[in-house]
Order: structure tokens, then C-alpha cells, then sequence
């Protein structure tokens, strides 16, 4: 099994009484999280339940809670001893939050580990009714340096180059697996199958798995094809300011319902919306967001990009995952930087940078009061320039 970054803070959490509950995207690889959680376990009373299995679905579907108990200790757990019960897929039983609620107050020593692939449905349910009682960890698609690991390549050189300027015989010698990470995405199973259509039609499956599984569960309205027919106009619109009006009018759908929909793709993780850097919060809200998508392997499948707009996308993906607040900045005369993170730091991304990209940010962020900037690109200018930071450096 390959360890992803995160697990160490699931294991960590593993000692915790709280619920230890992970979320994301359909396919991220929660299930192999959980397994790996319990396989840390160093007792044998534990036990696994897939709730897309019916007869795992009926055991939390019973009317009262000592008949889920029984079935529990049916499956093998004695409940006079520590335990660990991992349940994945949970929002498939909406009202299993009661039944964990009980189970947590009534034994000291039962842990849960829950993965769910709605965050829309457990940030509402979970918040309600488990509060206190949970911790809830995102789980996203693999960085760069993951995409490595899955690979089967060694990448720890480059730790030391995190964030710092640019180094050709790095470049060179990562440039072709940077290149596929941008274009296919960082899927766990995406990323692990060979040959390229055989990769392009399992993002087409994640995309519909999402559609017709995971959206229409936790939506208060009827999913049609318009859902999928803004998901692509959406795509088409990457890094770029969100109209929603205009998307309306090209959607003949009204605002309202619109504006749900896109709510409802952000909340279940599919994307992501970047709000204006202001130093007003009234003055942030006003301005329109700018999006981006989950993944850009999930971006080329679903509009024909420019190879800009997905490595803009990446670039963004990139510093989110450091787990920092990501904006965009836009003075009313027009001027942008691409990125601004937390408040202080101002990006540009640019393909192919040049001197002149560095010295108008510097001229941007001086004036905007930020304190420190960097360009990042993909490819090197032809010049002998090196100030700016190759996009694979950023996480």
C-alpha cells in the first residue's frame, strides 16, 4: 500500500475517541484509508462494513438500537472490550448519525472510523448531530509528489526545491510526469492503470458515478441534464470570473436553480470557487468568485481547455492543498495576480514566464500592499532567466 500524506493525521487520530470521519470525492481513496486505519488497529475486535452492501445497510436500518447491536456482535465485535468499527459509504443510511450517537455515548471504548463521499451531506447531518463527537478530515486527489510515489518513482529530491526558484536538471527530470499529472489528474486508480484511453474513460465513469450517484443523493431537487450541461460550461470557464447570469441565459434556467446547482457542486467537493482578495469581507462578497475544478484530469475530460487554463487550475489546486486561504486579486482598472495567499503573498502563473511577467508583479503586489510575490510557470523561457518557481515545486 502506498501512504498518502494524510495518513499520518488519520493514524495519529486513530488514538482519539472522537469519530474519525473522511470525506471527499468519489474515488480519492477513502476506502484504502480506512482499511489502512484499521489495519493499525493492534487487536482483532474490529470489524469492516461496506454499506453498499444491502445486508450492511440493513444492520443501521432496524428499528431499535439493540438490534443493531446484535448484528454488530454477530459481525464480531464484543462490546465489553475496546473496539473499531469502520463503516464506509455512510451516507448511503442517512439516519445512521442517531445510531452512531448512541453507540458513542453508550460505550467508552468503541470507536468508529466513517468515510462518506458527500461532503454536502456530512457537513450538515454530521454538524447537527455529532458535534463534539467527530473530526472531519477532506481527502482530495494525490499531489504531485503522490502522483510520484504512485508512479513508482523516487521523488524526495524534491522536498528541497519546495517553493524555490527554478532548477533545469529538475525540471528535465520531472517534466514528463508533470506533464501527464496535468493532463490525467491525480486519481488514485486514474493514475495506477496503464494506457491513456483506458485512464480517459474511467475519469468519464468518476464523472458519472458523481452524476448519477452522489448527486442524487443529497440533492433537494431533480437532477437533470442540465446539471451536466453547466458542469461543462463551468469547465469551459476555468480561472476565469463566474457570471452567473450569463451562465442562466445560455442555460435557460433561472438563477435561483443555477445558483443551487453550484452551490451544490461546490459543497460535494466537484469544484472549487475563488473569492477576490478585499480587505472587506462585504466588499469580498460583493465581487464575483472565479472556478476551478477539482482535478484537472476531470477538466480535459469535460471541455476542450487551453493548456493555460489547466495549469492555472493545477496551480491553484497546489496551493489549497498547502492548506492555506487561496484569492484572487482585481483592481477596478482591470490589473490582476492570479493568486493572492493568506493575504500576503501574491502569484502570478504563467505557461512560459519572462522578466517582464516578475517585474509587472512586483510593480502589482507593492501596490496592493503584499509583501512577498513569485511567478510560477510550467516551461522555461528561452533566455537565461530563472526567477520563478516550476509549477511541480509548489505544495
Amino acid at each position: 500500500m502506498i501512504l498518502r500524506k494524510i495518513f499520518p493525521e488519520l493514524e495519529e487520530h486513530l488514538q482519539q475517541k472522537q469519530i474519525t470521519v473522511i470525506t471527499g470525492m468519489r474515488r480519492v481513496g477513502k476506502s484504502t484509508a480506512l482499511k489502512f486505519l484499521l489495519g493499525k488497529v493492534p487487536h482483532e475486535n474490529k470489524v469492516y462494513l461496506d454499506l453498499e452492501r444491502v445486508e450492511n445497510r440493513f444492520t443501521f436500518q432496524q428499528m431499535t438500537y439493540r438490534d443493531i447491536q446484535i448484528d454488530l456482535e454477530i459481525a464480531g465485535i464484543d462490546f465489553t472490550k475496546p473496539a473499531v468499527i469502520g463503516l464506509d459509504e455512510i451516507q448511503l443510511v442517512p439516519q445512521i448519525t442517531s445510531a452512531l450517537k448512541w453507540f458513542y455515548d453508550t460505550y467508552p471504548n468503541l470507536k468508529f472510523i466513517v468515510t462518506g463521499s458527500s461532503s454536502f451531506y456530512l457537513k450538515n447531518r454530521f454538524s447537527e448531530s455529532l458535534a463534539g463527537r467527530k473530526h472531519i478530515f477532506e481527502m482530495f486527489p494525490l499531489d504531485f509528489m503522490e502522483f510520484i510515489q504512485f508512479k513508482g518513482e523516487e521523488g524526495s529530491v524534491l522536498n528541497r526545491f519546495q517553493m524555490q526558484p527554478f532548477q533545469q536538471s529538475l525540471y528535465f527530470r520531472f517534466k514528463n510526469l508533470y506533464e501527464e499529472y496535468l493532463r490525467l489528474g491525480g486519481f488514485p486508480e486514474v493514475v495506477l492503470m496503464e494506457g491513456e484511453k483506458e485512464k480517459q474513460r474511467m475519469l468519464k465513469d468518476v464523472i458519472n458515478a458523481y452524476i448519477d450517484l452522489d448527486i442524487r443523493l443529497v440533492a433537494d431537487f431533480e437532477v437533470s441534464g442540465t446539471l451536466y450541461k453547466l458542469i461543462r460550461l463551468l469547465a469551459a470557464r476555468t480561472g476565469t470570473e463566474l457570471d452567473v447570469s450569463k451562465v442562466c441565459a445560455l442555460l435557460g434556467m433561472d438563477r435561483r436553480k443555477t445558483a443551487s446547482y453550484i452551490d451544490l457542486l461546490q459543497k460535494t467537493y466537484f469544484i472549487h470557487l475563488v473569492a477576490p482578495f478585499a480587505r472587506s469581507v462585504d466588499k469580498e462578497i460583493a465581487h464575483r468568485n472565479k472556478v476551478y475544478f477539482a482535478d484537472t484530469g476531470l477538466l480535459n475530460t469535460l471541455a476542450q481547455v487551453s493548456s493555460g487554463q489547466v495549469f492555472e487550475n493545477a496551480i491553484y489546486l497546489q496551493l489549497m492543498k498547502r492548506g492555506q486561504k487561496v484569492n484572487y486579486y482585481r483592481r477596478r482598472s482591470g490589473q490582476e495576480i492570479d493568486f493572492v495567499v493568506d493575504q500576503t503573498t501574491a502569484f502570478e502563473v504563467k505557461e512560459t514566464p519572462h522578466l517582464g511577467d516578475k517585474s509587472m508583479l512586483i510593480g502589482r503586489a507593492a501596490s496592493a500592499g503584499f509583501t512577498e510575490n513569485a511567478v510560477i510557470g510550467k516551461t522555461p523561457p528561452g533566455d537565461e532567466w530563472r526567477d520563478f518557481i516550476w509549477g511541480a515545486c509548489v505544495f
